[in-house]
């Protein structure tokens, strides 16, 4: 068995070794911070994208329809109720009116929604917050191998004995 970095496990890591790890880990700590707020963006871009294709989807609805529909509606609303042509228009053109504003609301909601979304703007903060700590972060002073002879013995026999165990 070994730790992340090679080396094996029970045994003693230097101060460079403990300080690479964490340097990797805090790396791979922001890449996947930067992929998630990459993520966050890109679904705001599609409600945002939705919101705008629902707008855009209301003012031809209301545009191309007017004509074709007023008619149609209108002789008909005539057909039926044998009321003045020109109400049977006015009720043809609110009837129009009422399937825009139903697709602007729906425009709304989704544009409100994108709006309230502050995914990338967390995922900036804690990422300023990771490496503020980072900047602060210094190793503690500790006396090497060489003032302690204690420890250079002890570190074969570990190895050894953690290489017995994993076989």
């Amino acid at each position: 068995m070994s730790a992340p970095d090679g080396s094996p496990v029970g045994a003693e890591r230097s101060i460079g070794q403990l300080f690479a790890s964490a340097t990797t880990e805090m790396s791979a700590l922001v890449h996947d911070e930067i992929a998630l707020a990459k993520a966050q963006l890109k679904q705001d871009v599609k409600r945002g994208a939705t919101s705008g294709g629902a707008f855009t989807l209301a003012g031809a609805v209301l545009v191309f329809s007017l004509p074709m529909l007023n008619f149609a509606l209108a002789y008909g609303i005539r057909t039926w109720s044998d009321w003045n042509l020109a109400i049977c228009f006015l009720l043809s053109f609110a009837a129009n009116v009422l399937v825009a504003a139903v697709l602007a609301l729906i425009g709304v909601v989704f544009a409100k929604k994108a709006k309230k979304s502050k995914g990338p703007q967390k995922v900036a903060a804690s990422m300023k917050e990771t490496a503020g700590v980072l900047q602060k972060a210094k190793p503690h002073p500790r006396p090497g191998p060489a003032t302690t002879p204690e420890l250079e013995d002890r570190a074969p026999a570990a190895i050894e004995a953690v290489a017995r165990s994993s076989s």
